[in-house]
C-alpha cells in the first residue's frame, strides 16, 4: 500500500480535504505530519472522521514531527517506514497577516525547504502538492496571472513575501525534475454550504464591525468600493478542486488560482453582509494609507474600524486574479467557484450562530 505524506493537518483545509483523497485512492494510507502541541487536537480530527467518513477508518496515521526541523523533526525509525510515500501534501504555514519576519521566515520558507529535501530524500521523488496564495502577487499592479510569480512585486507583509520565497523554491525544484503542483488559494472563508469555518478573519471583520452598529452602518470608503475586488474563495470549493486538480496528469509542473474568477467587489460583501443584518450602509470616504497609520497607532481605532492595520491593503488593493489555468482544468466537471452572492447568508448565519469560534486558528 502507497503512502501520502500531509502537513498542516488537523487544520482548516487539511481536515476537508483528506477524506476526498483517500476517498479518490483507496489503496493508499495517509499520514499526518503533527507538531506534538495539536496532537490531540489532531487525534479528535481523526475520530470525528472515522464518523463522518467511514472510508478513513484505520487509514490516517499520526507522526511527531515538524517542519522546521531537518528531517522534518522525525526518529530514524518513523523515517525509514515513510519510503512508501509517493505524494506529499504541503498545507503548513503561518497565515497571520501581522506574523514576525523571523517567524514566517522559519515556518514559510525553512518549513518548505525542509519538505522539499523530503521529497528528494524518497526512492523515487514523490509529487508534491504545494498550497501557496494569490497573494505571492504583492502589490503587483493589473492582473496577475497563475503562470507568473518574479514580477518585481513589493510585499504588503511578512506573510506575503516568505509564501512568495517558498514558491519560489518549489518552481526551481521543479525545475530540476520534481513532479509539483503549486494551487494558490484567495482569501479562504467558510463552507458555501454551511457556512462553517474554523476562524473569523478576513471579511469577517467587515462583518463584525456591521454587526456593532445600528440600523445605519458607516463604512470606512478605502478606495472605490465598485472598483476594488475581494478574492474570495469558499472552503468546499478550495478542496474539491484541489481534490481533482491532483490526480490530472497535466496537473504536474502546473499552478493554479484557486478563487471567484468573478470576485465580488468591496461594495458587494458589506452590501450583502448588511442586507441580511437589515442595516443601512453609509460609505464615508477614508484613505487607506492614512488610515492604516492612524489604526497602526490609534488606540482603539482598529476596535473602532472593525478592522485590523494589515487587512486594510486588502480592500483597497487594485491586483486582480487570472483563473485561467483552473478553468480550463474543470471544464468538464460541474466544480467552479460558487459566486459570493449564493452563500454570504451562510457566512454570516454561522457567524452570528457560533461566537465562540476565534479570529484566528490553525489552518
Amino acid at each position: 500500500m502507497t503512502a501520502l505524506l500531509m502537513t498542516g493537518f488537523p487544520g482548516f483545509l487539511g481536515s476537508a480535504l483528506l477524506p476526498r483523497l483517500l476517498a479518490r485512492r483507496p489503496d493508499t494510507r495517509a499520514v499526518c505530519l503533527v507538531q506534538n502541541r495539536y496532537l490531540d487536537a489532531a487525534r479528535d480530527r481523526v475520530r470525528a472522521l472515522e464518523t463522518t467518513d467511514p472510508h478513513t477508518t484505520g487509514r490516517i496515521d499520526l507522526v511527531e514531527g515538524d517542519i522546521t526541523l531537518p528531517g522534518l523533526g522525525l526518529t530514524p525509525e518513523v523515517r525509514s517506514a515513510l519510503d512508501t510515500v509517493t505524494e506529499v501534501w504541503h498545507l503548513a504555514a503561518v497565515y497571520d497577516l501581522h506574523v514576525t519576519h523571523e517567524l514566517a521566515r522559519t515556518v514559510n520558507v525553512a518549513g518548505t525547504a525542509n519538505v522539499l529535501d523530503f521529497c528528494w530524500s524518497l526512492p523515487s521523488p514523490g509529487r508534491l502538492h504545494h498550497v501557496s496564495t494569490c497573494y505571492v502577487s504583492g502589490t503587483h499592479p493589473g492582473e496577475f496571472t497563475e503562470d507568473a510569480l518574479d514580477e518585481g512585486q513589493s510585499f504588503r507583509n511578512h506573510y506575503e513575501s516568505t509564501k512568495f520565497t517558498a514558491e519560489l523554491l518549489v518552481r526551481q525544484a521543479m525545475s530540476k525534475g520534481l513532479p509539483a503542483t503549486v494551487y494558490r488559494p484567495g482569501i479562504v472563508v467558510g463552507d458555501s454550504r454551511t457556512g462553517e469555518t474554523q476562524k473569523f478573519d478576513g471579511p469577517y471583520f467587515f462583518a463584525s464591525f456591521l454587526r456593532r452598529q445600528g440600523p445605519v452602518a458607516v463604512v470606512p470608503r478605502l478606495a472605490d468600493p465598485d472598483e476594488v475586488r475581494v478574492y474570495l474563495v469558499p472552503r468546499d470549493f478550495v478542496v474539491s478542486a484541489m481534490d481533482h486538480l491532483s490526480v490530472l496528469e497535466e496537473s504536474v509542473g502546473r499552478t493554479y488560482a484557486l478563487a471567484d474568477p468573478n470576485a465580488p467587489t468591496a461594495r458587494e460583501i458589506v452590501d450583502a453582509f448588511a442586507g441580511r443584518l437589515g442595516k443601512r450602509v453609509v460609505w464615508v470616504p477614508m484613505p487607506a494609507g492614512p488610515t492604516r497609520a492612524a489604526i497602526s497607532v490609534v488606540p482603539g481605532m482598529s476596535w473602532l474600524l472593525g478592522l485590523p492595520a494589515e487587512l486594510i491593503d486588502y480592500f483597497a488593493s487594485r491586483t486582480t486574479y487570472s483563473t485561467a489555468n483552473t478553468e480550463r482544468a474543470l471544464a468538464d466537471t460541474d466544480l467552479s467557484c460558487p459566486p459570493f452572492s449564493s452563500y454570504a447568508h451562510r457566512l454570516l448565519d454561522f457567524m452570528v450562530e457560533h461566537p465562540d469560534v476565534p479570529t484566528n486558528a490553525m489552518v
